[in-house]
């Protein structure tokens, strides 16, 4: 019997953190093209192995979040990626949602698909080596109209739904009600907009009877939208972060993850450093923090890489700098 408990709490180790390497097909291609990298699995395997297989991650990674097509590629040096960070102490996890399409109710808005078949898939994921699994939801800030409350509840509902089928198939869930960086709002509209989505997603838990001290939240911090012309500084954003978190979240979860979010490689860790100094001058929280980090820790890297086998020592170089740089950021 697995101990989810004691999985959950393994990503926690002192010093370490998750590298989000989860873009669906469609999004990893947009922004290797955005490197002027070319398409096709080939490459997306690459670009893969380009974090994978540099050697030294585990000094700073707990574990991995890997897009399905991930578990069923290999490493250039022929072991399939789950087996290769397994070797290195890393646990991989895997994406389980399907991603995002508009709201019926509410177009404006996104609801996130998956359920349907998702006890299947899970027992699949398992077999092919995850240990954890993500569901990303997507809460958009729009003045006084978004987010609606039926959006809200409804992508809470189904985060609460997977979190329940990912125990039950002996997986740790991280729930991701991400409210997004994009937009004109205020820090302070973004912190009360966490809260709702928090105290509500919650609530759904106990509703569903999910066994809190397995589940990972992974959270937004609470930022001026990137339109907004406001920069606010890492001070205000742990002040606003770290209140909505003490406010919404329960004691007993087994930790708390950011996600970057569209922020650039230093705002991320910087924020975080913030963060992180802020709590212990608070006396520390009842949740251990670390980041799961997606662009935030691979764009140096990919500017350096471009798709070229030439630029691979360099590129990894980039990357594991920036890994050392959040990780110092914890402490």
């Amino acid at each position: 019997m697995i101990d989810l408990v004691a999985t959950a709490r393994s990503l926690f180790a002192p010093g370490k953190g998750i590298l989000a390497a989860d873009s669906s097909i469609l999004t990893a291609t947009a922004h290797l093209a955005s490197y002027g990298i070319g398409a096709g699995e080939e490459m997306r395997r690459q670009y893969r192995d380009l974090f994978f297989g540099t050697e030294g991650i585990e000094q700073y990674l707990s574990g991995v979040i890997l897009f399905f097509e991930s578990l069923l590629q290999k490493g250039n040096d022929g072991k399939p990626f789950p087996a290769l960070l397994v070797a290195r102490g890393i646990l991989p996890g895997v994406k389980v949602d399907l991603g995002t399409e508009p709201m019926n109710a509410s177009t404006h808005e996104l609801i996130t698909r998956g359920l349907l078949d998702l006890p299947e898939r899970l027992v699949a994921y398992k077999r092919q080596g995850a240990v954890f699994t993500k569901w990303r939801a997507v809460i958009r800030i729009d003045g006084d109209q978004l987010p609606t409350t039926i959006a809200v509840h409804e992508n809470i509902k189904r985060l609460a739904q997977y979190a329940k089928e990912a125990q039950a198939a002996g997986l740790v869930p991280i729930l991701e009600p991400e409210v997004l960086y994009e937009g004109k709002h205020s820090r302070r509209h973004a912190r009360a907009v966490i809260q709702k989505t928090l105290s509500t997603l919650f609530s759904a838990l106990a509703e569903h009877s999910v066994d809190r001290a397995s589940v990972i939240l992974k959270t937004s911090m609470a930022l001026s939208g990137s339109d907004s012309r406001r920069k606010d500084t890492p001070e205000e954003v742990a002040e606003d972060t770290l209140a909505v978190l003490l406010e919404s979240v329960p004691r007993q979860i087994a930790g708390i993850v950011f996600l970057s979010g569209g922020q650039t490689p230093e705002q991320a860790t910087d924020n975080l450093s913030a963060i992180c100094r802020l709590s212990r001058a608070k006396g520390g929280t009842s949740w251990p923090l670390t980041f799961s980090y997606g662009r935030a820790l691979q764009e140096e890297a990919l500017a350096i890489w471009k798709g070229k086998e030439e630029n691979v020592p360099a590129a990894r170089e980039a990357f594991l700098a920036r890994l050392a740089k959040v990780s110092a950021a914890l402490k």
